[in-house]
């Protein structure tokens, strides 16, 4: 059974940068895609960012520049670090292995 766990979300404010991290169970790990997902108060869930296993990334258009994932395959890790931060970044942020894996989320919170 694979778990993930999102860690590092908060309150900043606008301009201002936070790095979220997930760390996996299990094996497979390094043989999955990862996403970044966000979810804000009355709106659908949205694919920010993914990576595939071998390691290439998409974003979502609004964050081209200013968001960047990684994966430590070693550590079974994925993160993502957030410059440059705007109020409509608010929401709860979830990272998934695939479909089929998701983590609880974190709420990362951006006032202007």
């Amino acid at each position: 059974q694979v778990q993930l766990m999102e860690s590092g979300g908060g309150s900043v404010q606008a301009g201002g940068s936070l790095t979220l991290s997930c760390a996996a169970s299990g094996s497979i790990f390094r043989l999955n895609p990862l996403g970044w997902y966000r979810q804000a108060p009355g709106k659908q869930r949205e694919l920010v960012a993914s990576i595939t296993s071998g390691g290439n990334t998409d974003y979502l258009d609004s964050v081209k520049g200013r968001f960047t994932i990684s994966r430590d395959n070693a550590k079974n890790t994925v993160y993502l670090q957030m410059n440059n931060l705007k109020p409509e970044d608010t929401a709860v942020y979830y990272c998934a292995m695939g479909i089929k894996y998701w983590g609880q989320g974190t709420q990362v919170t951006v006032s202007s």
